[in-house]
């Protein structure tokens, strides 16, 4: 999974997000290191809705323009899940190694 998906997922976790939101959401869990511009998020929105990982919750109309808010799908929590625990493994794998070389001397 590419970091932007796992980010968005991440952020609607949280709940049911307009576009604008997940921009800002992606931004704050990612420490301002990922900044996704409006055409990337929506590219990635319509694949993942495509997917069945996420799902429009509601659409209303502010200042004139349609605000589309969406969720994550049941698919779409455990797709995300299984892909944090993988992330997770490999961290611990990574982090476990980084000790033990650091412990025995060697870089």
């Amino acid at each position: 999974m590419q970091e932007a998906t796992f980010l968005i997922l991440t952020a609607l976790a949280a709940g049911t997000q307009h576009g604008y939101g997940i921009i800002s959401d992606v931004a704050e869990i990612s420490d301002g290191r990922v900044k996704l511009l409006a055409g990337t998020l929506y590219t990635a929105l319509d694949r993942l809705r495509a997917d069945g990982l996420i799902g429009v919750d509601r659409e209303e109309v502010v200042d004139n323009r349609l605000r589309r808010y969406y969720r994550l799908t049941p698919d779409g929590e455990k797709r995300l899940a299984a892909e944090a625990a993988r992330l997770q493994a490999h961290a611990t794998a990574a982090l476990r190694r980084l000790n033990l070389n650091l412990a025995g001397g060697v870089a």
